[in-house]
């Protein structure tokens, strides 16, 4: 498959604060295969959500390059061909939401790219079906919930028809309800309509739905592969001060006494099978 977002040796340092100049992303080299869901885990100030504004540049690299389906972020004559491949999804749904009606807020973005009249509404009603908020249509986006106003914001972004979209802790004010509508949300736009999805997150169990899972600590990359694969290397993230998901750290907490179970039983329906096994 090819890559829709390839970074090579990224490196992003903010404006200087009284002379010093901290590097937040430090050598960053990625690709993003199209159709994949990946997730970008890490701890507040690794770097996960400047890289995310790399994506589809919102930020513009210090150093090395981000392509977007091919095009160097920094070509500002490409811009709206970048914004038109990778949407945006950021924490606060209300900073998102612009309109007063739920199916006018989803039609903003694609009536400023352009789109006939026409071709909006259909956007727009598939937009709202693919989140399941097609019954909201009409209703005011400040009397939904958190988690309602999120799909909402992830509607406005399906609705401009992009082959990637970037979501940045899309979860974090959610409550546990909230969080749960929005990650099914994700995994059914990749899973049916193949829209490629990059989730920064820091929990863990968001992570582990993923296909594929980066972790990020100052700056860099430290694992990359298979939730089920890079949560076995209990020692290395801790190291980078990361905890693994509840049922990893039970099972390697038995490895450590010398019980024979795998660390890469991630759910908790496989945890308790190995357990199962153990027991017999």
């Amino acid at each position: 498959m090819s890559a829709i977002i390839r970074t090579d040796d990224l490196h992003f340092s903010y404006p200087a604060a009284e002379g010093v100049t901290p590097v937040v992303l430090d050598g960053v080299s990625l690709e993003i295969e199209e159709g994949s869901f990946v997730a970008v885990l890490g701890h507040n100030g690794c770097g996960k959500s400047t890289l995310a504004k790399h994506m589809n540049a919102i930020l513009l690299p210090s150093g090395g390059t981000v392509y977007v389906d091919g095009i160097d972020t920094s070509d500002e004559t490409r811009l709206l061909d970048i914004r038109r491949a990778v949407g945006m999804v950021f924490q606060n749904p209300d900073n998102q939401i612009v309109a007063n009606v739920v199916e006018e807020d989803v039609a903003f973005a694609p009536e400023n790219l352009g789109v006939p009249p026409a071709q909006i509404r259909q956007r727009v009603d598939d937009a709202l079906k693919a989140v399941n908020m097609y019954h909201y249509r009409e209703h005011a986006p400040h009397l939904l919930s958190g988690g309602q106003k999120q799909r909402v914001a992830i509607a406005g972004v399906i609705a401009m028809q992009p082959r990637c979209i970037v979501l940045d802790e899309p979860t974090a004010m959610l409550d546990p309800i909230g969080r749960k509508d929005v990650l099914n949300t994700i995994k059914r736009l990749n899973r049916e309509r193949g829209v490629t999805v990059v989730l920064i997150t820091h929990h863990m169990d968001e992570a582990a739905q993923a296909g594929r899972l980066v972790v990020m600590a100052k700056g860099k990359v430290v694992a990359d592969g298979t939730p089920k694969s890079v949560f076995s290397q209990v020692e290395e993230l801790r190291r980078v001060g990361l905890t693994v998901p509840q049922t990893t750290a039970l099972l390697w907490e038995l490895r450590q006494e010398g019980y024979d179970v795998p660390l890469d039983a991630l759910s908790d329906e496989e945890c308790a099978q190995a357990l199962y096994r153990l027991l017999q």
